[in-house]
């Protein structure tokens, strides 16, 4: 019986260290490879292309034709009048003045145009990261007792907030907004909306005095201690604005084509209730308003920012947390539209927008920015083509800032609070935690943490827990790996794992076993356990049939990676069977495996001869051996 010949498996590569780090800091910095990409142009072209990069208005702005200036006309129009209530309204939620709301309407968005990879994404405030700025910053400075104190160390947040997200787009760690889950962020913006639209009841039942606190009983024990405070016109009037705005969404959901009366509805509530308010001097009779707005452009704040200052810790912790918060709302909103779209985006990319523009926010009074996802949406059915509708809107409101801003002084604060009310109503996504309950019990009970978090404690316990609890369930993916038994189908050639199919069979005296994971010193000790009981149990199962286990065959397929535990865990396996007289083979190894199992001499140890491409040449090449060892028995 002759042995078949089988496909030659590389054990070594010959490439260079300095060749291979290259690579990967190519790989760091160039996710797609430019530099292969742009290979044979002249330096000066190549010198562009990688500028264009990093620059993406570089690429689509040479391309871009007056006909597409219609539609992000359109759409820059439309985000703009969303844009003044939300920019005046969560800067309320951020307890700094309105009129901040408006100027970081002004010049994020110019930077984002610059810089940003999104066709679809708006840039502007969002509630939950306005609020939880607020409850970072006030725990330590008052905004009432300390207002100019309060607002340098805001301008400071976003600062730190861009400089964490350039960090993260620079050198490609978007993956530590990856552990902030889906099901984390529906919990945690579940809990922020309920949060916040109990926190408005101060401002429709026209309170004067009310809680810093946003966990739930602080909330209703702030509202109901205050009776004495309640105004009945200011209820009316901010009932009256909330059906209104109600009656506005149900339209878009009936007919999607009238989004722009929802996209608008807002910027009217406003323009009532400040007729309403000016007509019948409703400061008068309990409906408080905005106050005084200055005209003129964003004034330059980098003499504010707080470096030296003691409050400099309380400014990190702010913008970092709710700078996260911010930036895994911004990707997850561009990479939704743009799906829809059939478009993709680099998240590094945006993760460099979003630095540059909070940067340069924090330069121009302005404070956090990101993609919120109301707004973005109407970009994007509003018909936006390209980044310009970015720039359209900060046009917008650069006329705001210069001839309108004042005319919003009688905007009424129950105005403000009915379009914070109906906007967090759309981010409680019951669907979404029952279809979680459903499907993934786990994700379900991260939700719960973020949500029950975010209401009963706070805002960062709530953040934090649910992260805590994503990250356990990644370790114990990680340090707990599958590892399965193979079997071989029925009339086929393929061998899978005997439980999910229970008719494949096994060959006797031999251990087919899958390893589906990297194997480092996180779980080498399990792996080494997890085998021993392996092929204990099957030596149980074999002796039982009056045979022996000869061999194991470690399918290596899925391992990405090993490290020195790992090998050392390959070396103490090896030589455990070859005390138990079995012998040992890998199939399928993976190059950059080899490469270290070939330094550290185990392939030495095992025998090249014992180095498959797949498990079928394993079993054949074994089955091989024992049927000529049958025979020599027979010959003798």
């Amino acid at each position: 019986m002759e042995r078949q010949s089988r496909p030659t498996v590389l054990l070594s590569s010959g490439i260079p260290f300095g060749k291979t780090l290259k690579s990967r800091l190519k790989e760091t910095f160039f996710p797609d490879d430019p530099f292969k990409h742009f290979a044979g142009q002249r330096h000066r072209r190549r010198a562009w292309s990688v500028l264009s990069y990093f620059v993406p208005i570089l690429e689509w702005a040479p391309k871009y034709k007056p006909s597409l200036f219609a539609s992000d006309l359109l759409a820059g129009i439309t985000i703009a009048s969303l844009a003044i209530p939300q920019g005046i309204s969560y800067a309320k939620l951020a307890d700094i003045p309105p009129i901040i709301g408006l100027y970081s309407s002004f010049a994020p968005p110019l930077m984002y145009a610059v810089f940003g990879s999104s066709n679809n994404l708006a840039v502007g405030n969002v509630a939950a990261a306005s609020l939880l700025l607020a409850s970072s910053i006030r725990s330590s400075i008052s905004p009432v007792n300390e207002p100019e104190m309060y607002l340098y160390t805001v301008f400071t947040a976003a600062f730190f907030t861009g400089l964490f997200d350039l960090g993260l787009g620079i050198f490609r760690l978007g993956i530590l907004v990856d552990f902030l889950s889906r099901s984390a962020i529906t919990g945690f913006m579940g809990g922020t909306a309920i949060i916040i639209i109990l926190q408005q009841f101060k401002g429709l039942l026209g309170l004067q005095h009310f809680t810093t606190k946003t966990d739930l009983v602080s909330v209703v024990h702030a509202v109901f201690m205050n009776r004495h405070e309640w105004r009945w016109q200011s209820a009316v009037l901010g009932l009256g604005f909330i059906a209104i705005l109600l009656l506005a969404r149900h339209l878009k959901d009936r007919l999607p084509k009238l989004f722009w009366v929802n996209a608008i509805c807002p910027l009217f509530v406003i323009v009532l209730g400040g007729i309403i308010a000016f007509t019948a001097d409703g400061k008068s009779h309990g409906i408080p308003i905005v106050g005084d707005l200055k005209k003129g452009l964003n004034p330059i704040s980098v003499s504010q920012l707080q470096f030296n200052s003691p409050n400099v810790s309380v400014a990190l912790k702010a913008g970092l947390i709710s700078g996260f918060i911010a930036l895994a709302e911004g990707i997850a909103v561009g990479r939704s539209l743009a799906l829809l779209k059939k478009e993709q985006i680099d998240a590094n990319k945006e993760m460099i927008a979003f630095g540059i523009m909070n940067i340069v926010g924090s330069l121009t009074s302005c404070y956090l920015t990101t993609g919120p996802f109301s707004k973005s949406a109407v970009n994007y059915h509003a018909g936006c083509k390209t980044p310009m509708s970015n720039v359209v809107m900060a046009v917008c409101m650069l006329l705001v800032l210069l001839f309108l801003a004042p005319l919003f002084k009688y905007t009424p604060l129950v105005a403000l609070s009915a379009i914070i009310v109906v906007a967090m109503l759309g981010l409680i996504e019951l669907r979404e935690m029952q279809h979680l309950f459903k499907v993934d019990k786990f994700d379900f009970c991260v939700c719960m943490a973020a949500f029950l978090g975010v209401i009963f404690v706070g805002m960062e316990v709530g953040l934090l827990s649910s992260m805590g609890l994503s990250i356990v369930r990644a370790l114990l993916h990680v340090a707990r790996p599958t590892t399965c038994k193979l079997g071989n189908v029925t009339g086929t050639d393929l061998y899978r794992d005997v439980e999910q199919y229970p008719d494949s069979s096994t060959i006797p005296g031999i251990l087919i076993l899958q390893l589906s994971s990297t194997i480092y010193f996180a779980n080498a000790s399990y792996l080494r356990e997890r085998i021993a009981r392996w092929v204990e149990a099957e030596g149980n199962i074999i002796k039982a049939k009056g045979q022996d286990l000869q061999y194991i065959i470690f399918d290596m397929g899925g391992v990405s990676a090993i490290d020195n535990s790992g090998i050392g865990l390959l070396f103490e396996v090896h030589k455990m069977l070859e005390s138990k007289g079995i012998k040992v083979a890998l199939t399928n190894p993976r190059l950059s495996v080899v490469e270290k199992l070939v330094a550290a001499d185990f392939i030495d140890v095992v025998g090249k001869e014992w180095i498959f491409l797949s498990v079928n040449d394993a079993v054949s090449s074994y089955s091989f051996t024992l049927q000529q060892a049958k025979n020599d028995d027979e010959h003798i």
